[in-house]
């Protein structure tokens, strides 16, 4: 609900009964412009189940050091719109992959991995340093502190995640290993189910008119030791 406004959304993931990710996930991206280094896409939504037409536009800037992303959301209709944003980059791991990042908080989930309780992070869902592969989380973090270090001793230099404007924190490590995904995040998941009051401290913007929204997130490439 928002101002008195039922939005319905379908699920768009097969197996899931929840709707992911918002649309530009799943539609084609038009290539503003390209060289060796950098690219700029953009995808405009017009108003259908989400009912505001608004306008994203992602870059993205390889440089000798790293990566850069850059993601916004300019409100296109003539109404305010809830708006959030996010990162979905995923990691190869392994048993000596790990995972060094500071949270406060973590959401426990249900069946459907959404969120049930606000707990410390700690014990299982711990995050300040160690292995990350096949560790069976699927959940979201708040208090985050805008840097994660990647590291595994395989490899020839480690992974530095940052956005540091960000403060909430999904982290998607499925029991198989082989991957996870760490994913900064600008607001709380699932936070559209909440009162329209509790927006502001779970990360949800409301756009007025024309307004934008810009997420950033860098990874660097790092030599050890880690700082």
């Amino acid at each position: 609900m928002f101002r008195d406004r039922a939005i319905a959304l379908a699920p768009n993931m097969a197996g899931d009964p929840s709707p992911l990710h918002g649309q530009g996930w799943l539609r084609a991206w038009q290539v503003e412009g390209a060289t060796e280094r950098d690219i700029e896409l953009s995808f405009e939504h017009a108003p259908g189940e989400w009912p505001w037409r608004y306008r994203a536009r992602q870059r993205f800037e390889v440089d000798d050091d790293g990566l850069t992303a850059i993601i916004s959301c300019q409100n296109l209709s003539n109404e305010p719109m809830p708006c959030g944003l996010g990162f979905h980059p995923y990691f190869p791991c392994q048993p000596t992959t790990m995972l060094r990042t500071r949270v406060s908080h973590v959401w426990t989930v249900d069946e459907n991995v959404l969120p049930v309780e606000k707990i410390e992070a700690s014990g299982r869902y711990d995050l300040r340093d160690g292995p990350i592969c096949g560790r069976a989380l699927d959940n979201g973090y708040g208090g985050w502190g805008g840097r994660a270090d990647i590291d595994d001793p395989s490899m020839p230099f480690a992974l530095r995640l940052s956005s540091p404007d960000t403060h909430f924190f999904q982290l998607y490590s499925p029991a198989a290993g082989g991957l996870f995904v760490a994913e900064p995040v600008s607001h709380a998941n699932d936070v559209l189910s909440f009162p329209e009051e509790n927006w502001a401290s779970l990360g949800l913007r409301i756009l007025q008119a024309g307004e934008t929204m810009t997420l950033r997130m860098r990874l660097d490439l790092i030599t050890r030791p880690l700082a």
